[in-house]
């Protein structure tokens, strides 16, 4: 029986939320009689300040090893700071794609009506906003070729992609949307770039295969806008590495807060699961880190490496309840908050008492 996980907990306000994730994971364990196994890994500016890389061999041994993995956030102002630094917190997260073969970033972007008036958006613009983002992760502009002059006057940073990276995470986005309202659109740069013409050229073929879908191609800078002008517009939304890592965190604000979304990049032989958040290292040590979108990549994790979706359902009414009771952390209600531990509390309480 699958039981392993490895836990990376990060930089920043990542260990606190991850904290909060693993009370309702042990929760799920005991009453379900489960046993998860932790194992927990360095990963990040942590592990660059104890063994010099941000993705140490001794993390990578744990997630071989492992049936999935919790990440919390990687990122630290002493590398951002510093534009000569010769190693970066964030290569860590780019080699762990790579090493793992994380090829598609999964990221549902869903309003809560309880946070609707958080949102910097019109209530009227994004009530019933509920699409998921489907984003290529190991190739594009971020894995090509780069470099820079001697003299640093001149750059460069090439994006490609082969058709076999375009037709598997197509194949998953397709899929998603026989299982939701049946659309999908293509986001990409096809007037300008010929990468994205590729891509609309794979995923016309590809549709042939799913004729139940209704597929639409949009231009990034037109995405852009509609995102933030008629989000309900949207189901699945499918794009390549570089245009998805935007989209998505444009998309992330609609919620109202940054702490509600969880995220998923689903590999060939196993899958992370983390906030979308980052590292928030102004909220260090505070108690004051929104532990919620942590907890329901816990959520995200049962329901698709361990095929427990009435668990993961579980955490997300229990959530929702929290949301309704006002169980929140400063960043969606400064007037009446709760600690980070205080919410991962009443949170595992209230899966267990749902789990009865």
């Amino acid at each position: 029986m699958k039981n392993k996980i490895a836990i990376l907990p990060g930089d920043g306000i990542g260990p606190e939320v991850m904290n909060e994730a693993l009370k309702v994971l042990n929760v799920i364990s005991i009453k379900n009689n489960l046993n998860f196994k932790f194992n927990t890994g360095l990963v990040g500016a942590s592990a660059i300040d104890a063994e010099g890389t941000p993705f140490p061999d001794s993390t990578k041994k744990i997630c071989d090893n492992s049936d999935a993995i919790l990440f919390g956030a990687i990122g630290d102002p002493k590398y951002d700071n510093n534009p000569k630094a010769k190693v970066r917190p964030e290569d860590g997260l780019l080699e762990m794609r790579k090493y793992l073969g994380l090829y598609a970033n999964i990221r549902p972007v869903k309003t809560y009506d309880s946070l609707i008036d958080y949102s910097p958006i019109k209530k009227k613009i994004v009530s019933g906003t509920n699409f998921i983002v489907y984003r290529e992760l190991t190739g594009g502009i971020y894995f090509g070729n780069k470099g820079i002059s001697d003299d640093r006057t001149n750059a460069y940073d090439t994006c490609s992609y082969e058709i076999k990276e375009i037709e598997r995470i197509s194949h998953l986005a397709f899929k998603e949307a026989q299982k939701r309202k049946k659309e999908l659109t293509l986001i990409d740069k096809a007037n300008v770039l010929e990468t994205s013409r590729l891509w609309r050229e794979v995923v016309q073929s590809i549709s042939k295969i799913y004729p139940d879908i209704k597929v639409s191609f949009l231009f990034v800078d037109n995405a852009a806008m509609k995102i933030i002008t008629n989000p309900n517009d949207f189901d699945v939304i499918l794009t390549e590495n570089m245009f998805g890592d935007i989209i998505t965190d444009e998309a992330s604000v609609i919620t109202g807060s940054l702490g509600m979304l969880p995220s998923a990049s689903i590999g060939e032989n196993i899958s992370m699961y983390e906030p979308i958040h980052g590292s928030y290292p102004q909220a260090t040590g505070k108690g004051i880190a929104n532990p919620m979108a942590m907890i329901l990549s816990v959520a995200m994790m049962l329901n698709h490496s361990f095929d427990m979706k009435k668990e993961a359902d579980i955490i997300e009414k229990a959530v929702e309840d929290g949301l309704l009771n006002n169980i929140v952390t400063e960043d969606i209600n400064k007037e009446n908050s709760y600690s980070t531990s205080q919410v991962g509390d009443w949170i595992s309480n209230k899966v267990k008492d749902l789990l009865l």
